[in-house]
């Protein structure tokens, strides 16, 4: 075997190893990497990605007839389809801003139940912080486990319902949103301008505006959150879509 016939797969080897590490050891490696270089702030994140961030957000607010940033906004999370969609609720009703694709998710149909499953939750959620210092780019933390997931852990004897789940960068997750850098740069500063406690979230198995919602289990506090999420999603119908 020659040396370039062995040189070859070699580097094959290596950079899919590196490729591997970049992507999933991100954990391991990002924490040190940030000891040395220093930790970033939410300002800092702002002053970077701002203005770059609003230019690519505001011509969506515009071509809904809404002031950016509006006084409270809406995200619905569709998981069958990855979708993830931007309303502003008005004084006049909700209007639709865009819809983001979500590059990664995991799980299937059903709320997440227990610490390692791998759902992504299901039910009403609000953002409980920013991190500027993420491993995945940047990430916004959601309330989950909220007080209703924690009420039926405790009912059915689940000890360790999980946490730290986020909408994030990158495209890969394990319980998580994953948008990409450029989507959570977005979704970062457009939480800063209208502020997190404006925000709130649902989050669906599929879109239950186009098909009823059925549980997967016999669990009734589930068929009674998926006739919540029935309702509420009802209210952000798409009349009017943005040309954009």
């Amino acid at each position: 075997m020659t040396k370039k016939n062995v040189l070859i797969p070699s580097i094959i080897v290596i950079s899919v190893v590196l490729s591997g590490v970049y992507f999933y050891g991100r954990p391991l490696w990002v924490p040190i990497y940030q000891k040395l270089v220093g930790k970033r702030t939410v300002a800092d994140v702002v002053e970077r990605y701002g203005a770059d961030a609003r230019n690519r957000i505001r011509p969506y607010f515009k071509a809904a007839g809404v002031p950016y940033p509006a006084s409270a906004i809406t995200l619905l999370a569709i998981k069958n389809s990855a979708l993830l969609e931007v309303w502003a609720d008005t004084e006049s009703g909700a209007r639709f801003i865009r819809s983001y694709p979500i590059k990664a998710l995991s799980g299937t149909s059903g709320p997440k139940l227990r610490e390692g499953d791998g759902q992504v939750p299901e039910g009403f959620y609000s953002i409980d912080a920013l991190n500027p210092n993420s491993s995945y780019h940047l990430s916004m933390k959601l309330n989950y486990p909220n007080t209703l997931d924690l009420h039926h852990a405790a009912m059915e004897g689940r000890n360790k319902p999980g946490t730290n789940i986020f909408i994030h960068g990158k495209a890969l997750s394990v319980g998580c949103l994953a948008m990409g850098d450029r989507a959570i740069e977005e979704f970062f500063v457009l939480t800063v301008d209208v502020g997190r406690e404006n925000i709130q979230i649902a989050i669906a198995p599929h879109d239950p505006r186009s098909q009823r919602l059925i549980a997967v289990s016999d669990a009734r506090w589930i068929s009674e959150l998926y006739q919540q999420l029935h309702l509420f999603y009802a209210n952000y119908q798409r009349h009017e879509l943005s040309g954009l």
